[in-house]
């Protein structure tokens, strides 16, 4: 494949947060983003992957263009970051990358499937992904090679999840404390969850807890206006500080991150609260620095307690695993992208099938339509043998271009295009006699009419 693909960005391996947040591009920009990309030439196709960590543009030049086109297109993105974003190009230049062609396609593929990520494995930079690509159908800009690009990654990606462990196990502590709390109730369909502070953690665990099946989401803050504006962002209700002990006898799983400088979360409050409910099992996840919860809670019956430090350790665990899988998830791609570019490289030839198949047709059509007109008064035996003409005169206009070619070049070229033949046309399958009786030119040097010995 040559000039096929190519993908011009920075992501958060290349440049700062500060950077990325200069040249991303918001929802509303994208469209016409896109827009002014398709008309810069050579840039035929063209989307834009916007996220937190990565801003790129990936696109594709008018298909037969010339090789040269890529690079061409590469620095017009270059110059359109710069433009569009109002950054310098020195400010720009140390942080972008690119990949063309081959290299494209595997990063494309290895984004994906979240193997580029700053948390391996980790599953919305699939979504973003798919979300970018529909934004750049919507506005025109997806051409034959970047959907089937696009296609084949979302697929890669799904063959990775699928086939590899890389996504397993929780990445991040909101997610950990739905995992561990799984752990002990074995799904958590009807239980209640407890958020303890305003901390923006407790807000993502309770979002993920809500969304692992919990029915009912507390909140209790020592600030009303608080407690209430969290309970709103994670579709729960705020509760009164006052009642603490209350709350807390209901919850199946707290949540805490006040903040405070003392524990809230004492041996006696919890040991009251769990008389309360007849130690039934309770996962307390104390996510906050310092800790909300005396470590003496954890020995008392039925209660599991977490501290920030268990659930940063349960993370690593399971990024040590993601990572083990990795190299099985790359193998994967590696083989992908392998049969991607099989597939660009056939592309690269169809003009050149579908020209010969039109010279070949027309070459055919027309002799058929000058033998067919006078064959109206003619006896049956002149029409055969003017079909058989007709198949004579077909061959020998075929056949005179390569013909002319082939005797035509130097010797190292003639035994080229020699051997290009006999593969094209499976040659050395038929016996070089009769190849060389059939071929033979004429005196005129065309090349001599195939006999014709009638029916076996």
């Amino acid at each position: 494949m040559a000039g096929d693909l190519f993908v011009v960005g920075v992501s958060w391996r290349t440049a700062p947060v500060e950077l990325r947040e200069r040249i991303a591009f918001a929802d509303g920009d994208i469209g016409p983003a896109l827009a002014a990309l398709v008309e810069r030439a050579p840039i035929a196709e063209a989307m834009i992957l916007s996220t937190c960590n990565r801003v790129e543009i990936y696109g594709a030049p008018p298909r037969g263009a010339p090789a040269s086109a890529i690079a061409s297109a590469t620095a017009e993105v270059r110059r359109f970051f710069a433009d569009a974003r109002q950054v310098s190009r020195e400010q720009l230049e140390s942080a972008l990358y690119e990949h063309v062609d081959r290299d494209a396609v595997a990063h494309a593929f290895r984004v994906a499937s979240a193997l580029d990520s700053m948390v391996v494995g980790e599953a919305q930079i699939l979504g973003q992904l798919k979300g970018a690509f529909a934004a750049a159908e919507h506005g025109g800009a997806v051409g034959p090679v970047l959907r089937r690009c696009m296609q084949r990654a979302f697929a890669v990606a799904k063959r990775v999840r699928t086939e590899t462990g890389i996504a397993r196990g929780a990445a991040n502590v909101s997610s950990v404390a739905v995992e561990l709390a799984a752990r002990v109730f074995g799904e958590l369909d009807g239980k209640t969850v407890l958020v303890v502070g305003a901390g923006k953690m407790s807000d993502l665990a309770a979002r993920h807890l809500r969304a692992n099946g919990a029915s009912t989401v507390l909140v209790t803050n020592r600030s009303p206006e608080r407690a209430r504006a969290v309970a709103e962002r994670v579709d729960g209700i705020a509760r009164s500080w006052e009642d603490l002990e209350g709350v807390i006898a209901i919850a199946d799983v707290v949540i805490s991150s006040t903040g405070s400088r003392e524990p809230v979360l004492t041996r006696k409050l919890i040991k009251r609260a769990m008389r309360k409910r007849r130690h039934k099992p309770q996962v307390i996840c104390d996510i906050a620095v310092p800790r909300d919860a005396e470590p003496a809670v954890g020995d008392i019956d039925g209660v599991y307690l977490f501290d920030i430090d268990d659930l940063q350790k349960a993370v690593a665990e399971n990024l040590l695993e993601r990572a083990r899988h990795a190299q099985d998830a790359a193998d994967i791609v590696d083989r992908e992208v392998e049969e991607f570019c099989r597939w660009l490289d056939v592309q690269a030839v169809v003009p050149t099938i579908r020209a010969l198949r039109d010279r070949f047709a027309a070459i055919a059509r027309a002799e058929a339509e000058r033998v067919a007109a006078g064959l109206e008064h003619k006896s049956p035996d002149q029409r055969a043998d003017a079909v058989r003409r007709l198949a004579d005169q077909i061959v020998n206009k075929l056949l005179h271009q390569p013909m002319v070619a082939l005797k035509g070049g130097g010797a190292a070229d003639v035994a080229e295009l020699a051997r290009a033949v006999r593969e094209l046309f499976a040659l050395d399958e038929v016996g070089d006699d009769a190849v060389a009786e059939e071929t033979a030119p004429a005196a005129d040097g065309a090349p001599r009419p195939a006999k014709h010995r009638g029916p076996a």
